[in-house]
């Protein structure tokens, strides 16, 4: 689908505030209570993993990736997905998830999950994860909980706890993130 204007960019940290806004108009306040956004809150999100979307250069949708064990699985949560409301229906969302998938898959993710749609995801690839077969760190309908293989035998080693990974020591001690503290905060949810 050809569209004038628009270009996929990866995300830096100067995109930071225009994709809270982005995620604010599309999910209000209540996003932060998810569980897929505790999960988020244990860990920093893989800036190569994720994804902007520009029209005529303002940022009008993002994608976020961030990595996880989800039972013996070493994935990457997908997610939130924002797209402005004026950018709506136009395969804007549709081509980020593609692009998200293809760079995790470049990178060796073995699954890329995510709590969503299945009528919206699964036409992207996405399968369904056996009932309860992941325990997340609060409620999740878990009808909802979908995954893209990209490794042999995901389905059978995606069960257990999904938690943030950390899957670059370096990094994380670079933006100053702690994950002594995230692992106590999952160990008491």
């Amino acid at each position: 689908m050809f569209h004038s204007g628009l270009v996929y960019l990866t995300e830096d940290a100067s995109h930071d505030a225009v994709i809270e806004l982005i995620n604010e108009e599309a999910f209000g306040p209540g996003r932060h209570t998810r569980a897929a956004a505790r999960i988020r809150e244990q860990g920093p999100h893989d800036l190569s993993l994720s994804f902007i979307c520009t029209d005529n250069g303002e940022a009008i949708a993002s994608v976020r990736m961030t990595p996880v064990l989800a039972g013996a699985v070493k994935g990457h949560l997908l997610g939130p997905l924002a797209v402005r409301p004026s950018h709506k229906n136009r395969g804007i969302g549709r081509e980020l998830v593609r692009i998200a998938i293809e760079a995790a898959r470049r990178k060796g993710s073995e699954g890329v999950i995510l709590i969503g749609d299945p009528p919206y995801y699964m036409p992207l690839g996405f399968e369904k994860v056996a009932y309860q077969a992941l325990a997340f760190p609060g409620p999740v309908d878990p009808n909802r909980v979908l995954v893209v293989p990209l490794a042999g035998d995901v389905h059978d080693r995606l069960k257990g706890v999904i938690a943030w990974r950390d899957c670059g020591a370096a990094k994380a001690a670079a933006s100053g993130f702690d994950d002594s503290a995230a692992k106590k905060a999952y160990a008491s949810a």
